[in-house]
C-alpha cells in the first residue's frame, strides 16, 4: 500500500471516531437532559394538518357522551389499587384531593419506570366524579387499553396502564 492510501485510511478512521464519539455524547445529554418536549411535535402535527384540523375535534365531543352513559351503570370508585408492577397491592382512597402519577417523588403514587414521565397523569373530582387525565407523558396513559387523550371519567372497574404498571379502580 502507498503511503497515501495509508494517509486516507488513517483520515476515515479518524472521521469515524470522532462521529461515534458525538454520537455518544448526544445520547448522553438526552438521557441526562430529557428528550425534546412533546409540545413542539404537536405544534407540528397541527401545522401538518392545518386544513384537517377541522375534522378532529369533531370526534373529540364524542368521547365525553360515551363516559355519561357508562356512568349510571357503574357507581364512582372510592379507592384505586395497583394490580400489576412493582407496587402491586397498594391501595389509595381517593377522597377528592387531587393524585398524581409519576416518577417524581412529591407524586401521591411514585412509579419507578422508565416509560413514566416525572408527571404523568392526575385523578381529579370534577362534579362529584373521579376524572383521570394525561399530564402530556410522552409514552402515554391507558385506560382499558385505550390511550387517552383528554380526561376521561373513572367508574368501578376501570384499568389504568402508566408503563408496566396497572391500576384498578374499586368501590
Amino acid at each position: 500500500m502507498s503511503e497515501f492510501t495509508v494517509t486516507v485510511f488513517r483520515f476515515a478512521f479518524f472521521i469515524l471516531l470522532w462521529l461515534f464519539v458525538l454520537g455518544v455524547a448526544g445520547v448522553l445529554k438526552r438521557d441526562i437532559f430529557g428528550a425534546k418536549r412533546g409540545p413542539r411535535k404537536s405544534r407540528r402535527k397541527s401545522r401538518k394538518s392545518g386544513p384537517a384540523a377541522n375534522p378532529p375535534p369533531a370526534p373529540a365531543p364524542a368521547p365525553p357522551t360515551a363516559p355519561p352513559s357508562r356512568a349510571p351503570d357503574r357507581a364512582h370508585p372510592g379507592s384505586i389499587r395497583v394490580t400489576a408492577g412493582p407496587l402491586a397491592g397498594t391501595s389509595l382512597i381517593l377522597s377528592g384531593a387531587p393524585v398524581t402519577f409519576g416518577r417524581a417523588p412529591d407524586n401521591t403514587i411514585v412509579i419507578n419506570d422508565d416509560f413514566a414521565s416525572s408527571r404523568h397523569a392526575r385523578i381529579v373530582a370534577q362534579n362529584g366524579a373521579q376524572v383521570l387525565e394525561d399530564l402530556g407523558s410522552t409514552n402515554g396513559t391507558f385506560v382499558d387499553g385505550s390511550r387517552i387523550t383528554s380526561p376521561v371519567s373513572l367508574s368501578i372497574g376501570t384499568q389504568i396502564t402508566i408503563g408496566h404498571t396497572t391500576l384498578e379502580t374499586q368501590s
